[in-house]
């Protein structure tokens, strides 16, 4: 039996511990595209280790991730990110 988790694509957003600054990506595999980040071996983020998940969201196919990913690189999907992490921006 497949683990539950495997049937979606995954929208994530990174906080760089270094910089302060956020990556939102996807993938269909979190835990090992979090490892990559945190290792090294996403050219993109090589330089802004280590990081801290502060959010992700499941799709259902990648067409839906990848939408959802460039929503919420806008303007409209920082303010839908700040209003869903409110407390956790506020401390």
């Amino acid at each position: 039996m497949a683990n539950f988790f495997d049937e979606y694509y995954w929208v994530y957003v990174l906080k760089s511990i270094k910089d302060g600054k956020y990556y939102t990506g996807y993938t269909k595999d979190l835990p090992s595209r979090f490892e990559a980040h945190q290792n090294g071996l996403v050219e993109s983020t090589k330089n802004r280790r280590p990081f801290k998940l502060i959010y992700f969201e499941g799709c259902l196919n990648q067409q839906d991730a990848t939408k959802r990913e460039k929503h919420l690189k806008t303007h409209y999907g920082k303010m839908y990110l700040g209003n869903r992490l409110k407390s956790y921006f506020t401390g």
